[in-house]
């Protein structure tokens, strides 16, 4: 197709009326974008905190199986000892556990040895027993390297957290073991697991805690929750990059009727999964942006190309 005939039959008129920032869509995407603009607000206008998953800097150490967990714990002299251990021992979520709504939890615990909790690691002399089995320079944080027995061992970048304790310091700890919504830093399709059982998050993720949660969870998972990161960044393979900063600008009106819907229908899903319940949902959301019949045809057609793409 010739350039005229292609500016003919695809052009659009923008009056640049004001100093406002422009962007050229076609006017069926400017229709869309103006009615998400006049019920939305921005998430970071929203009563909820949203943070990184958990940075430890050396995997291999700190995130163990089931079977290491239960070891660790046997091996302690005394019941306090047991019980305290088994406290710093927490549930972890990783990016690919993360699904649409819910989660497959791979068996995999955290060391939660946090900075910001100052624990005392002679009283955890199990774990402590258990993390020098890695050497004390591998665990070390700052960034030196050493050779032992000929082999070149690199520490955690340097930080003034101690030897035993995990890379960032996590003074938001807390907030994992309230209601959340959870989902992968990076990926081809977007997903947002709900989760009340206070499971951690490796940095392979971030996290939402606040008010509206449940709400919120159903209507990032829709349709139109993906079309409305269309425009996120995106690593050079084309993955998503669902950061703190490309998720706080989506515009999601308030509905507290229709929250107490949704939360209902949210469960449904959770329990047993199902297509019927997933219309519903779809069906509501494109209700509470008030979207024509022709522009939820273009969404769905939109998100269902862009994820056969992938």
């Amino acid at each position: 197709m010739k350039p005229s005939v292609f500016v003919q039959q695809c052009g659009s008129l923008c009056e640049f009326s004001s100093s406002d920032s422009w962007v050229i869509l076609l006017p069926i995407e400017q229709s869309i974008k103006r009615k998400i603009e006049a019920v939305g607000t921005p998430l970071k206008d929203w009563d909820i905190q949203i943070n990184y998953g958990i940075k430890t800097g050396y995997n291999e150490a700190f995130i163990i199986t089931t079977e290491k967990r239960d070891e660790i714990l046997a091996n302690c002299q005394t019941k306090e000892e047991r019980t305290r251990t088994a406290e710093i021992i927490r549930p972890i979520l990783r990016g690919r556990d993360i699904k649409r709504y819910g989660y497959e939890w791979a068996d995999k615990y955290l060391i939660a040895t946090f900075p910001s909790r100052h624990y005392d690691i002679e009283q955890y002399p199990t774990v402590k027993q258990y993390l020098l089995s890695f050497g004390k320079e591998r665990l070390e944080q700052t960034g030196k390297t050493y050779t032992i027995n000929g082999e070149k061992i690199k520490a955690r970048k340097k930080t003034n957290n101690k030897w035993f304790e995990t890379q960032d310091s996590i003074s938001y700890w807390e907030d994992f073991s309230k209601p959340k919504i959870i989902w992968k830093r990076i990926g081809s399709i977007l997903r947002f697991a709900y989760d009340v059982n206070g499971s951690f998050g490796l940095d392979s993720t971030c996290f939402a805690t606040g008010e509206h949660i449940a709400y919120l969870c159903c209507i990032l998972n829709s349709l139109m929750g993906h079309y409305m990161f269309k425009d996120s960044p995106k690593t050079g393979t084309g993955d998503l990059l669902v950061s703190v900063q490309a998720i706080e600008p989506i515009l999601i009106p308030i509905d507290i009727q229709l929250e107490i819907i949704f939360k209902k229908l949210l469960y449904e899903l959770l329990s047993e999964d199902s297509n019927v319940t997933e219309k519903e949902i779809n069906r509501l959301v494109f209700k509470l942006y008030d979207l024509s019949p022709e522009e939820i045809g273009y969404v769905t057609d939109y998100v269902t190309q862009s994820q056969q793409s992938l």
